[in-house]
């Protein structure tokens, strides 16, 4: 690679995690270029040209890394089971690697590769992205300037209304498959969570198959202590006919309420690309700060929603992997999540609250 030269991506999976996220945001951020996509479908294929004509593509992880010099990145957004070992087979060729969240079945098998890309001085970042949501944005701003005093419960919701199953891995029952919304949903709201507030005390859970014909968790709340003190409480669910507040924030000062999922999915399953008034919300959307009343029934005062930003993520692999810059997501901060998430999963299957 020489100066100025973007750095060649090779993306593994075209599915939901890949062609409505990874390839529109690797080839909207400057310094990349999506060189490669895997995938092993016909229709995908054909879908992967059509969208990016000057990419190339292969059926299989195997002949990618067997291209390994002509390469800068690999990501991986294949199914949950083969994170693991992708994420190792590319780190072992010798190529940084950006794995879609969660980046493992567990704790010890995400800290196993954190150690892999140490000794090999490779980048491993972890794709969380809504830590670049507008809503969380605007609550981190918030929590600087201390505007709602000291917090005392984090409410976070990831709801949908889904009566019937989809189908697929994400829903499948079997556990090598690490589906179910406690390891989709629950690794963004936990990650947000720890982001926020820092390291877990205790976990307790309630996990439920809640629709006729599922076989994984569909329906999750989970509880946090965080040793500062804060409570999280954060709920996932595909059974919600009733949607809550996306966050609540209650502090001894003030709290903050939004409603509403960040605009960023829906516009990129829409086939929009980053561009001017990306990520921006309407006013009607912005959620309220105030003490006393609810603000459905107009208490206290609107707060901008900052833009959401998840090119931001990718711009900050680029920056890692050409300056030197702080790696956006570590895999050890995606350790601590699965940490948090296996604890909720002993916790919702034996009764009990677990420590950690």
């Amino acid at each position: 690679m020489t100066a100025g030269t973007p750095l060649r991506v090779g993306l593994i999976g075209y599915g939901l995690a890949g062609s409505v996220f990874h390839a529109p945001l690797i080839a909207a951020t400057e310094g990349l270029s999506l060189d490669t996509v895997v995938t092993s479908d016909p229709e995908r294929q054909a879908q992967a040209r059509a969208e990016f004509p000057d990419v190339r593509v292969t059926a299989t992880p195997d002949a990618l890394l067997a291209r390994a010099g002509e390469l800068d990145l690999v990501v991986i957004a294949s199914p949950n089971k083969t994170h693991v070992p992708l994420a190792t087979a590319a780190l072992e060729a010798g190529l940084p690697v950006v794995v879609d969240k969660p980046i493992a079945g567990t704790a010890a098998q995400a800290r196993a590769l954190a150690a892999l890309a140490e000794e090999r001085s490779l980048l491993l970042s972890v794709f969380q992205n809504r830590r670049w949501d507008g809503d969380f944005l605007t609550l981190r701003k918030l929590l600087d300037e201390g505007a709602l005093g000291d917090v005392y419960r984090f409410e976070s919701r990831f709801e949908r209304w889904r009566p019937q199953p989809k189908g697929g891995w994400r829903e499948s029952g079997d556990p090598a498959e690490i589906g179910g919304l406690l390891y989709d949903l629950g690794s963004h709201v936990v990650d947000q969570a720890l982001a926020l507030f820092g390291p877990v005390a205790s976990v307790y859970a309630e996990s439920d198959v809640r629709r006729p014909g599922a076989e994984a968790d569909d329906d999750t709340f989970i509880a946090l202590t965080h040793t500062g003190g804060v409570r999280s409480h954060l709920h996932v669910s595909a059974t919600t006919a009733q949607l809550g507040p996306r966050l609540r924030v209650l502090g001894s000062s003030a709290g903050y309420v939004k409603y509403g999922l960040d605009p960023q999915e829906a516009a990129l399953r829409e086939g929009l690309r980053p561009g001017a008034g990306w990520g921006e919300e309407p006013e009607s959307l912005w959620g309220r700060i105030g003490a006393g009343e609810s603000p459905l029934t107009g208490g206290g005062s609107p707060v901008p929603t900052l833009p959401g930003d998840y090119p931001a993520y990718y711009a900050k692999v680029a920056r890692a992997l050409i300056d030197g810059g702080p790696n956006p997501v570590t895999a050890l901060e995606a350790a601590a999540a699965l940490d948090v998430l296996e604890a909720a999963r002993r916790s919702a299957r034996d009764g009990v609250v677990v420590s950690l």
